[in-house]
């Protein structure tokens, strides 16, 4: 699961936020400590520190003292709702860019999206 493509710790951030976004780990829930990501992903665990701390950062995660970090009530609507926004941001405003400079209005583009989605 971890490759080359961005750095580590992000690529940490990111499994965690998959797995809150899935139900994997829910709300209150313990989340692995920076020495168990170390060991099975053979990384530094201050590399899997930095990605975790990220985290606390953005509020998603929280630490109790002595015993580790767990997911915050709310973290998963408030991951869905960033995901939302950089998907509108990242994916749908340069589609609809594309479609003006094509001619395609909004209704032709729907069109277009229904009949090549998934069934």
């Amino acid at each position: 699961m971890i490759d080359d493509s961005k750095p580590i710790f992000l690529q940490i951030a990111e499994l965690i936020e998959n797995d809150i976004i899935s139900g994997v780990l829910a709300e209150e829930s313990q989340v692995p400590s920076t020495n168990e990501f170390a060991a099975f992903y053979r990384i530094n665990p201050a590399t899997a520190a930095k990605g975790i701390n990220r985290l606390v950062d953005e509020g998603l995660l929280y630490k109790k003292r002595g015993i580790g970090m767990f997911v915050v009530q709310g973290a998963p609507e408030k991951l869905r709702q960033q995901r939302r926004e950089h998907f509108a941001n990242q994916f749908i405003a340069p589609l609809k860019a594309e479609a003006a400079k094509l001619g395609i209005n909004e209704d032709e583009l729907l069109a277009m999206i229904k009949a090549n989605s998934p069934t």
